[in-house]
């Protein structure tokens, strides 16, 4: 399937994608989703009072996500081996434009406490353009094959690690393994993994003030349950996030392709 054939198939949106021309293509692979519940009282003061914070049941999520990254180029421009692909950590929660029940107004989407990217260049450039708190970072992604295909599911374990090398930024480390060990599937309307996963927009607020919402697209996650094994962890405390001691909600996705529209400001009750 082309990019531009992806547009064509929406029917599982919560809203349309819009009308201007998408910029870019990204694709998203060997990703866990590694999710902890976190009081919303004790995560409202560490994001912007001008976002509504999303809840499921009254509870906010904060998500870890490690993954890697390929064909990341703008619209009508080939991949560049230099540019395109390199491995990302992202620190995130949920948010909505406003507190309307209604997801074609609330828009619900992601709110990044920090993005590390494992190429300086494209650190820059999503600063400069996408306005989000991205780091640069020493990281590095393995595939481990076992001689006997560990699992039924997949034969590879994916080790992971990455630390914050941004200047002036502070420290922040992630060493683990990860691998999926089920069947894939697609998570359900009204679900906590559906809430967590199908999101198509992403929000920021730079140092202005303003609110600004970036609009994505992407059929649905084709989602495998996963095993993680944490050797070292600081991301959520570099972003004065205390995560519980609890064992993380898990999900695997081998790879998903993604189109981006620029920002836009947010509009209240639009």
């Amino acid at each position: 399937m082309s990019f531009s054939q992806l547009t064509n198939q929406t029917a599982h949106r919560p809203w349309p994608i819009p009308p201007s021309p998408w910029i870019m293509t990204q694709r998203w692979s060997d990703l866990v989703f590694a999710h902890w519940p976190i009081p919303a009282d004790a995560l409202r003061p560490l994001v912007p009072s001008s976002l509504h914070l999303d809840t499921f049941e009254g509870q906010a999520w904060i998500g870890l996500v490690p993954f890697r990254m390929s064909n990341v180029r703008p619209r009508f421009v080939p991949a560049m081996p230099w540019l395109s692909a390199f491995p990302e950590f992202n620190v995130r929660t949920y948010v909505c434009a406003n507190n309307s029940t209604d997801p074609a107004i609330s828009k619900p989407g992601v709110y990044f406490f920090s993005l590390e990217a494992g190429n300086p260049v494209a650190v820059s450039i999503a600063r400069q353009v996408f306005k989000l708190p991205y780091f640069r970072a020493n990281m590095g992604l393995q595939h481990e094959e076992e001689p006997n295909g560990w699992n039924a599911y997949s034969a590879k374990a994916i080790h992971y690690r990455t630390e914050r090398t941004h200047l002036g930024a502070s420290s922040a480390q992630f060493r683990g393994s990860y691998r999926p060990i089920g069947p894939t599937y697609q998570s359900e309307p009204g679900t906590l993994e559906y809430w967590l996963t199908e999101r198509y927009a992403l929000y920021t607020v730079p140092a202005d003030g303003r609110v600004l919402r970036g609009d994505i697209h992407h059929l649905p996650w084709p989602l495998q349950p996963a095993e993680l094994e944490i050797e070292f962890n600081s991301m959520a405390v570099a972003s004065q996030i205390d995560l519980p001691d609890t064992q993380p909600l898990l999900h695997f996705a081998q790879e998903l392709d993604v189109v981006v529209w620029p920002l836009s400001h947010k509009v209240e009750n639009s």
